[in-house]
């Protein structure tokens, strides 16, 4: 007989996310797109915080929202969180402390993963490189990892779309070359990068062409998220360990015909 606590009210969700309030489109790829994704979500949004507030006046008032936030998931049965945008960083440990399932908030976790492959400076490109600071990286555990910074805080549509707040359709074509184009140039001026981290999470759905642009690896909050479940979901491993002996032959012997 198999008997379970219960308590949730639905049940089978790996990842939560917590978001801020955005109505951009989110093509897949992106953590508030689960059509794309492989394994289950659930989101608690946080009303009345937006990409802009976040970037440009991350204050402490919004520390007890997103922890409020966190206690939700945890609550309704997920088994590790992360959120939709690589700035909440700053807030990693806090959230860690708040709850008892594994917090990866933001992709720049992964900076120390990215330089220990190639031993190589990391490329990092974000949504607003004036707004990434020290606090944020020293947060995500980047240490005195070597790293080269470029944003789209310059751009067109990304920059009026995600970062202005201007209105919520977006041309995406024009923002993957956007995407492109800051990419190629971080590459062009600093060749000695050997990976890139997408701190945005924006940027996942353009990763692959970045990779085949840029020929380096490439690491967004997908692939920490696709790891993440894999560690809290483990599952058995399918395959054999020899060859299915052939009825009537021996060790050691081939078969007689």
């Amino acid at each position: 007989m198999t008997v379970l606590s219960g308590g949730q009210n639905i049940c089978g969700i790996s990842i939560g996310v917590i978001s801020l309030e955005s109505y951009f489109p989110k093509p897949p790829g992106h953590i508030k797109n689960p059509s794309s994704l492989p394994f289950t979500t659930t989101y608690e949004i946080l009303r009345g915080i937006t990409v802009p507030q976040l970037l440009n006046d991350p204050s402490p008032k919004m520390l007890e929202p997103i922890l409020d936030a966190a206690r939700r998931l945890e609550a309704q049965g997920v088994l590790a969180i992360t959120g939709s945008c690589g700035f909440l960083a700053m807030f990693q440990k806090e959230i860690a402390e708040a709850v008892s399932v594994p917090v990866f908030i933001s992709s720049l976790l992964q900076v120390p993963l990215a330089f220990q492959m190639t031993q190589a400076p990391v490329g990092i490109l974000t949504a607003s490189a004036s707004s990434l600071t020290k606090e944020h990286l020293d947060c995500a555990g980047t240490g005195n990892i070597p790293i080269v910074v470029r944003g789209l805080e310059h751009t067109e549509e990304f920059a009026a779309v995600i970062l202005r707040n201007e209105r919520t359709s977006m041309d995406l074509d024009k923002v993957c070359k956007e995407v492109l184009d800051v990419g190629i140039n971080l590459v062009k001026d600093h060749p000695e990068v050997g990976t890139i981290v997408l701190e945005c999470t924006d940027l996942p759905p353009y990763a692959h062409k970045l990779q085949q642009t840029l020929q380096r690896p490439v690491f967004d909050l997908t692939t920490l998220a696709i790891m993440m479940h894999d560690v809290i979901q483990r599952r058995a491993y399918s395959g054999f360990v020899q060859s299915m002996r052939l009825f009537g032959s021996e060790p050691g012997k081939a078969p007689s015909h």
